[in-house]
């Protein structure tokens, strides 16, 4: 069982950052696939950002490469998104997720373990 909780959201004018940080419970996070995820206002939620459970491996969406970065402390349990140069449509509930497998990063089905979402507006 894994508990996630994230922080760090709130408001930030367009051009700011914002860190994100996602801490969870449980003896078994080093072993888990994390993921972050956004859902706008009507619209379907969205990959943003994945990093192997070794931390060795990450990747983020194109439409937020060279802005966002992922990243995992496994000695605090935390998972952390690093959002720069945020704009306006980078407004959304971002939510951390955690999955079993090392494989279909962007497909939501494939995490078991999902937060209560913090808050990213951007005003510009």
């Amino acid at each position: 069982q894994v508990q996630l909780v994230e922080s760090g959201g709130g408001l930030v004018q367009a051009g700011g950052s914002l860190r994100l940080s996602c801490a969870a419970s449980g003896r078994t996070f080093s072993s888990y696939t994390m993921g972050w995820f956004r859902q706008a206002p009507g619209k379907e939620r969205e990959f943003v950002a994945v990093i192997s459970s070794s931390g060795r491996v990450t990747y983020v969406t194109a439409a937020m490469k060279g802005r966002f970065t992922i990243s995992r402390d496994t000695a605090k349990n935390t998972v952390y998104l690093q959002m720069n140069s945020l704009k306006p449509e980078d407004t959304a509930v971002y939510y951390c997720a955690a999955s079993p497998i090392s494989t279909s990063w962007s497909d939501p089905t494939t995490y078991n373990y999902w937060g209560q979402g913090t808050q990213v507006t951007v005003s510009s």
